[in-house]
């Protein structure tokens, strides 16, 4: 199966990952071929990738966001969680994981995964069914870091339940009179972070599977941040709180 990726930075981090195979490399007639673009057509002709012009109205049928180039590509290379175990292990570091419960919205995912894989996380596991997937339009909402990270497919409580057996604790991000404030204290070593769906936050089972349910301190009038913003600002306090305690 073959999909388009397109955006500057997307297209650069697909060559620069070279985790798939590529077919065709379209470029807007007329784009100068400079900065960025210039090192994608330098990294897309080391894979034997000729560039070829073409008008932007045939860019725009692919995607109207497409910043002058197109990459056409095989499907994204999904994981599994052995691999995120072996990400940890070669990096010597506790693992430290973020598990998506339904999130649906492609942007929302993207900005999970963007933010998942600077803070230097291992891997990501999103649900079988009824979420959002790696599609094209998540790759381009990442900024490419797709390429660059793991993500699994996976029954979400076999996920936490395999998690559990390497001593991971597990904590959800929601709300609920069962939620406590989230505590820099409980957070570093081997953590996985539960963020749930936009609408409904966590289900129940994955809930009941969490060793603890945070959530964050709202000081103002707006009662909740969406899954993105709530889930980026847990990622980076737990990452703050692990390079405190190392």
């Amino acid at each position: 199966m073959k999909e388009w990726i397109s955006g500057r930075n997307a297209v650069y981090e697909v060559l620069v990952a070279r985790r798939r195979d590529v077919f065709r490399l379209l470029i807007a007639d007329g784009a100068e071929i400079q900065g960025k673009l210039a090192e994608i057509v330098q990294l897309a002709t080391r894979r034997k990738l000729t560039p070829l012009l073409v008008s932007r109205k045939q860019l725009d049928a692919i995607n109207e966001n497409h910043g002058g180039v197109a990459l056409e590509t095989s499907a994204f290379p999904y994981a599994a969680l052995t691999d995120i175990f072996v990400r940890a292990d070669e990096r010597e570091e506790p693992l430290f994981v973020l598990l998506l419960d339904v999130v649906q919205n492609p942007q929302n995912l993207g900005t999970l995964i963007r933010t998942a894989e600077a803070a230097g996380m291992h891997g990501i596991v999103i649900p079988l069914a009824r979420s959002a997937g790696v599609t094209p339009a998540v790759v381009q909402a990442s900024v490419g870091a797709t390429e660059h990270m793991p993500v699994v497919s996976m029954n979400l409580a076999q996920a936490i339940s395999e998690l559990h057996d390497r001593d991971v604790w597990v904590i959800g991000l929601d709300g609920g009179e069962d939620s406590q404030m989230v505590n820099s204290d409980r957070l570093g070593g081997k953590l996985a972070i539960v963020v749930g769906s936009e609408g409904d936050g966590l289900r129940k089972l994955t809930r009941k599977q969490c060793d603890e349910i945070i959530r964050l301190p709202m000081r103002g009038k707006i009662e909740s941040l969406n899954a993105a913003v709530a889930g980026s600002i847990a990622i980076y306090l737990s990452y703050i709180a692990h390079r405190q305690k190392t």
